[in-house]
């Protein structure tokens, strides 16, 4: 079962809604990390999720974002409110470098509801598994991100479903510095192995987390593909603009970017699969059309989504 990690930026949550229904019918498991104190958008997603009836993890304690600190509303407004009587959902306990035991203690006397544990630098795996001893009623899976699946921490935690998380993404400094193809994971293939009983991953943003984006020196458009040389391990395209000295033309950079992607899916060597969202591509080069940067995530996000539903069976 694949499990992708999103965090609730704008085109983040269009996705989930929009692809609230595939997710449901491939069984794929979002876990969600609302950054974001705009509530609205978060809710229409996860509505669409909930009239689809897909299975989700909405961490409610983020690690990263505006609501790092905590915020009541998202108790309140989400958790207590839109989420009432909703069965296919769990809570996420996100467990950082900087948690305690207290954070644990403190999570479960506000929050009856079951929940996935989300290992993200806790590190002394034995004082974890004997604070969560007392609510093993309440715990419904683990998921290990990056390092966390190493065997010596993951070994405490066992009986419940265990999700490998891996970031494949390389984010260089500059987007003008991407090559044009390299690995991105074989989790897919392998994660059974570590063990695991699902995997997950960042999709084609990473893990890094920023609030924000500086001025665009060159456009990046990023696909996923499964490598046949390479026994179907996934790798990724970056198909970059050419003209990045200035910040100027942003729209020009993506027509760039975009005549490189276009040539390589069209081309009949190509490993890319012909996903929904390639389609989109497609008509934008038709219509000569910059539909804004974050719509241009949103569709390699789909695609790496209707990629791992092609390769799974879904």
């Amino acid at each position: 079962m694949y499990y992708p990690y999103l965090r609730g930026k704008q085109f983040e949550l269009v996705m989930l809604r929009e692809q609230a229904g595939n997710m449901a019918r491939w069984g794929f498991v979002p876990i969600i990390e609302p950054v974001r104190e705009n509530f609205p958008a978060l809710k229409r997603a996860l509505t669409a999720l909930i009239e689809n009836n897909c299975q989700f993890i909405l961490i409610a304690n983020p690690s990263v974002g505006q609501l790092v600190h905590g915020n009541g509303d998202l108790r309140e407004q989400i958790f207590e409110e839109l989420l009432a009587g909703y069965p296919d959902f769990q809570a996420g306990l996100c467990l950082t470098q900087n948690s305690s035991v207290a954070d644990v203690e403190n999570y479960f006397a506000g929050f009856e509801l079951p929940t996935a544990i989300i290992h993200k630098g806790f590190s002394d795996g034995r004082v974890l598994a004997e604070a969560l001893a007392e609510y093993q009623g309440q715990l419904s899976s683990h998921v290990f991100v990056g390092l966390q699946a190493a065997r010596m921490y993951r070994r405490h935690f066992t009986g419940i479903t265990r999700v490998i998380v891996e970031d494949g993404f390389n984010k260089p400094l500059r987007n003008a510095d991407y090559p044009a193809s390299e690995r991105y994971s074989d989790l897919y293939l392998t994660y059974s192995e570590v063990p695991g009983e699902a995997f997950g991953d960042f999709l084609v943003v990473g893990d890094d987390y920023s609030d924000g984006g500086g001025p665009a020196f060159a456009v990046a458009i990023h696909l996923t593909y499964a490598e046949p040389d390479d026994e179907g391990q996934l790798y990724i395209n970056h198909y970059v603009s050419t003209s990045n000295d200035t910040a100027a033309d942003t729209a020009g950079k993506f027509a760039e970017a975009l005549e490189k992607l276009v040539a390589d899916v069209s081309s009949p060597g190509t490993k890319v699969f012909r996903s929904n969202a390639v389609a989109e591509y497609l008509r934008l080069h038709q219509a000569q059309h910059f539909p804004g940067l974050g719509y241009i995530k949103k569709l390699s996000m789909q695609h790496h989504m209707e990629l791992m539903a092609h390769l799974l069976g879904r």
